[in-house]
């Protein structure tokens, strides 16, 4: 729980039996310095003297809790599990407390009300006005007997949530395919087979294990001939941490999403909602679950009969081509690679060997310094968790501006997928002045066999992606932590930075400084390039639908 002299999270000395002693301790004097702060401002609450202790409080928790929170999802065990777990629990129970603690809302109440909140700046107004919000999301205005009900549903909510996602990560790291005979991996790329054997050696086993980590996953769905053994891999992720498939009820989490559904649906109730989905979207740009839907729904009926006619195409490409009378489900990412082939004459195996990790990683940079007058530079990392991670330092001029970490591979105790979270937040109040500090995550393939890390052209897009959410976090320009980058930001906008990165992925001029082969240094050549952006929106019906159907069954339910 300590800080080095760069006033970053020692990640090296977190001791997993320190955690939940230091964060109970934090709390109850949390609990403490807000009842003195209320009773201190009397009948003239201020910004300056309500406001600004009141994140102060929020700044220390989050700098105490980023660190825990996110060796938990890159290097877990089970201490350290046990030791977040418990501490999550805490911190909730603490916060629905403090958004119910009515003399808090009380004090905030009376200065949204004094004439003085209209000289108050635009974020400092919303930040009054997004607490005021908060406390009746979470039930200030109900009677003691249903703010504590509130108080235990809210509490179930996070003890399910956190368990749901273990058992994900439990389901995922526990099940693997030992395969002896590399002629059954016909197609599988190189560096992704080099990856299978390392992981084989590392169970003290011959040949190859291909498992659940979406490195391994995917590359085996997309490139791996052998239809039987893709069927194999698709079943074990689909079913994943359920009661169906080779886990039957080892992880189960079907009882558990019931009663998450239950229980959501109790606490929307309780502060005056129809629903969950109408709770959820409370606090975001949209107007309500029926906007939502019927947004949605227009949408899909717009991007329906393209994906059917993309799906008919690839049936009839698998039959003439493949042999395959049915299309299964196991089969598309498969057939869909094999026609993108065909039609455009590009594969995965022709566009890795230029997207090395450390070319693409330079060449990001390089365009970011372009856009953004900063220069990105790195240094060793201090205190890290794993040999794997990488630290930069953002600049403009010869002012240090932000600090990130890159941690890039998949391994196993990681989660799966892609994501930025702070570390540390912007603040800059009186003589108070910290910097951003972003953690950058993915799960890409690491080097193998001599091979050093090469990316598919998605994960190029999928790290530029995730680096936009870091540069909307680190290049804030707000004062307060509680505004600063993705804070305060509606949830369904928090992706335009994100988005927006994306674009340099497809640009020439972009791509120049991006690609470049890892054996002779020669850029991507343009006709590579012509047939990548030509095969862009191939599927793309298809790509939207399944991204509908993840909104609107969540949404339905």
């Amino acid at each position: 729980m300590r800080t080095t002299i760069h006033n970053l999270p020692d990640h090296a000395a977190l001791e997993a039996a320190e955690v939940a002693p230091f964060i109970e301790s934090l709390l109850t004097s949390h609990e403490k310095e807000i009842e003195t702060i209320v009773q201190s401002v009397g009948d003239l609450p201020t910004w300056d003297n309500l406001m600004m202790p009141i994140e102060a409080l929020d700044v220390e928790l989050n700098d105490a809790w980023a660190p825990v929170s996110h060796m938990n999802s890159v290097v877990s065990n089970d201490a350290l599990r046990k030791a977040h777990d418990e501490s999550v629990q805490q911190i909730s129970e603490f916060e629905t407390r403090k958004s119910q603690y009515k003399p808090l809302y009380e004090a905030i109440s009376t200065l949204a009300e004094h004439r003085s909140f209209g000289e108050l700046t635009p974020p400092q107004q919303k930040m009054v006005n997004d607490a005021l919000r908060q406390f009746r999301r979470n039930g200030v205005a109900l009677d003691e007997s249903e703010r504590a009900e509130f108080r235990e549903l809210s509490l179930k909510l996070t003890r399910l949530s956190t368990e749901f996602a273990n058992h994900l990560l439990d389901a995922t790291d526990a099940w693997f395919l030992h395969v002896t005979n590399e002629d059954e991996l016909q197609g599988i790329p190189a560096a992704n087979l080099a990856v299978a054997e390392a992981a084989a050696k590392g169970k003290d086993l011959s040949g190859f294990v291909l498992t659940l980590d979406m490195a391994s996953y995917s590359s085996t769905m997309m490139h791996c001939d052998n239809r039987a053994i893709r069927a194999e891999m698709y079943e074990a992720y689909a079913t994943r941490a359920s009661d169906v498939g080779p886990q039957a009820g080892i992880y189960d989490n079907s009882g558990i999403v019931k009663e998450i559904l239950i229980t959501r649906t109790k606490l929307a109730n309780l502060v005056d909602f129809e629903n969950y989905a109408e709770y959820s979207i409370d606090p975001k740009m949209a107007s309500s679950a029926s906007e939502v839907h019927d947004f949605l729904r227009d949408l899909l009926a717009k991007a329906a009969p393209q994906a059917q006619s993309e799906l008919e195409r690839m049936q009839e490409f698998a039959e003439l081509e493949l042999g395959y009378d049915q299309l299964e489900p196991w089969d598309l990412s498969f057939v869909a690679e094999k026609m993108r082939e065909s039609l455009f004459d590009v594969a995965d195996d022709q566009l890795k060997p230029y997207f090395p990790l450390d070319q693409v990683v330079s060449g990001m940079f390089s365009l970011v310094e372009d856009l953004f007058n900063v220069t990105i530079t790195k240094l060793d990392a201090p205190a890290s968790w794993h040999p794997d991670v990488r630290y930069y330092e953002i600049a403009r001029g010869e002012e240090v501006i932000a600090r990130f970490y890159l941690d890039a591979f998949a391994r196993e105790k990681k989660r799966s997928g892609a994501w930025m979270a702070d570390c540390r937040s912007r603040r800059r109040v009186d003589n108070i002045s910290a910097d951003p500090v972003a953690y950058l995550t993915c799960n890409f393939t690491p080097p193998a066999a001599g091979l050093p890390s090469l990316l598919t052209h998605s994960e190029v897009v999928t790290l530029f992606h995730e680096f936009g959410h870091g540069l909307h976090h680190m290049l804030t320009q707000q004062s307060f932590a509680t505004l600063a980058g993705i804070n305060g930001v509606e949830w369904d906008a928090v992706e335009l930075p994100s988005q927006f990165m994306e674009n340099w992925c497809w640009q020439t001029e972009s791509l120049a400084q991006v690609a470049s082969h890892h054996e002779t240094g020669e850029k991507l050549p343009q006709e590579l390039l012509d047939k990548l952006i030509a095969a862009k929106n191939f599927n793309s019906g298809l790509g939207m639908v399944r991204q509908l159907e993840f909104g609107l069954l969540d949404l339905t339910l």
